[in-house]
């Protein structure tokens, strides 16, 4: 099966002029992601023309490390800057209407990343915005994140298509993008997540629909022993989100047959890689042993967080400069 990202890719931009959501995204647009991703990491210094002048406006209503700190330093390589407003503490559209914060900014910034806990509030901003938005993380969606992982594994792998990526834990944000993402890639998604915490069915409907046209296998499993078997690649997240927290013991009841162990890991393929978007919970989701062992490649995707976005900035932003590149 040929690899789905190496597809040509037809433009410098992304098709809806902001990155809500994978799923707009063909293979060529990926393609390009990882593209100008890979060229911008080879040379953190030479780029410094592509957003010169730029400014990126950041919205976050949650806590943040490696999404605030990848944005930032992104802008900063590529000529730009970032200016950061605190949402922590009053939700968007506390203070004024969502679509007034996105025709003001509009007025002032280049570019926009939210990182929210509804996800319409970043469908409603991005309606009202004539900037590109970008979506940092919200409830349903995480789609930097997906595309990191992917663009991480292409490092390791070479290749995406046909390859195994078993998801164990909750049907959450961070599962429902490598659905979207892996479907459009050829990777086969097998989730393992307990009754009643599988993925959202319309976000798992869109993944089918994708996998049919990419020769993708999208299963939902309880047993996460059964999932994980002969995968290349094993991926968890923590197993309550932001937001949670008073859900925190009974989910960890509730998924304490989903901890990623080395015997878990036994049952993947010989040589698979462990994945986590961080932050971890080491003894929760997953053991000391597994993520801190010479399969992790965790840090790896947090290192790409920087140079996947950078490319996805710059592919909203400034196009023109993208094309130059090659």
């Amino acid at each position: 099966m040929p690899d789905l990202t190496t597809a040509t890719p037809t433009t410098a931009t992304l098709p809806t002029g902001d990155l809500i959501s994978t799923a707009p995204l063909g293979p060529g647009d990926v393609a390009r992601i990882f593209d100008v991703a890979a060229q911008l990491k080879a040379d953190r210094t030479g780029f410094g023309h592509v957003l010169a002048g730029k400014k990126l406006g950041m919205l976050f209503e949650k806590e943040s490390l490696r999404t605030r700190f990848t944005f930032d330093i992104g802008m900063q390589e590529l000529g730009g800057s970032a200016v950061f407003l605190d949402h922590r503490h009053a939700r968007l559209g506390s203070r004024e209407a969502i679509s007034d914060l996105g025709r003001n900014l509009e007025r002032w910034v280049d570019g926009a990343v939210l990182r929210v806990y509804k996800h319409r509030h970043v469908e409603e901003f991005a309606e009202a915005c004539s900037a590109p938005v970008i979506n940092g993380l919200s409830d349903l969606l995480h789609p930097c994140q997906a595309l990191s992982d992917f663009f991480t594994l292409r490092e390791h792998w070479g290749t995406l298509a046909g390859r195994k990526l078993a998801y164990v834990g909750d049907g959450n944000n961070t599962c429902h993008s490598l659905l979207q993402t892996g479907a459009r890639l050829g990777v086969h998604v097998t989730v393992c997540s307990p009754e009643g915490f599988e993925p959202n069915s319309r976000i798992l409907n869109d993944a089918m629909i994708a996998a049919r046209e990419t020769g993708a296998e999208i299963r939902i499993v309880e047993n996460a022993h059964e999932g994980v078997a002969g995968a290349d690649a094993v991926y968890t997240d923590v197993w309550a989100s932001m937001g949670q927290e008073d859900e925190i013991e009974e989910r960890a009841a509730i998924f304490s047959a989903y901890r990623v162990d080395p015997e878990m890991m036994e049952r993947a393929a010989p040589d698979a890689l462990f994945m986590h978007c961080l932050p971890a919970h080491r003894g929760a989701e997953v053991t000391a042993e597994v993520i801190d062992g010479p399969r992790s490649i965790v840090f790896d995707i947090a290192e790409n967080r920087l140079h996947v976005q950078k490319a996805i900035m710059a592919m909203l932003m400034a196009p023109d400069a993208v094309a130059a590149l090659g």
